[in-house]
């Protein structure tokens, strides 16, 4: 189920649905996923809240206490900034971002699994005809600034 607490005119928001489904069964999440889809002042206070950070990020994952499933929620605001800032769909940022928290929710944490995450969301970025993944932008971003 998605909720979209803060609309986005120019998203299919059955398309998105029918992606999560398939995101899902590609990342080996079972259970049920609610996706919260709000603005940055909501990611902003659940961020401070769950992970002591002041600030908005992009998608958070919530994995149920029983490994079942879990909740993702995501920030319009940013997805509609990085859409724009690759050139691509904010449909296609929002499936990038629902991916990648339907990683978390399978157990997935790039900050500590030497790269395992990367290469998993990069297959199925493929596999699911996606732009280029989180993992992989914040790789190039830190590249770019080491090379300034």
């Amino acid at each position: 189920m998605i909720i979209f607490q803060k609309p986005v005119k120019t998203v299919d928001q059955a398309a998105l649905m029918r992606f999560a489904r398939r995101a899902r069964k590609f990342a080996g999440v079972s259970g049920e996923v609610y996706i919260l889809i709000a603005g940055n002042l909501q990611l902003r206070a659940l961020n401070r809240r769950f992970r002591k950070k002041d600030k908005p990020t992009d998608v958070l994952s919530f994995p149920s206490v029983d490994g079942a499933g879990g909740d993702i929620a995501i920030s319009a605001d940013i997805a509609k900034q990085n859409a724009a800032r690759y050139g691509h769909k904010t449909l296609d940022e929002l499936k990038v971002l629902v991916l990648h928290g339907m990683l978390h929710l399978a157990g997935y944490d790039h900050e500590t699994d030497n790269g395992q995450m990367a290469e998993r969301e990069r297959a199925l970025r493929a596999k699911l005809k996606l732009p280029a993944s989180l993992i992989h932008r914040a790789s190039a971003r830190k590249v770019s600034r080491r090379n300034a």
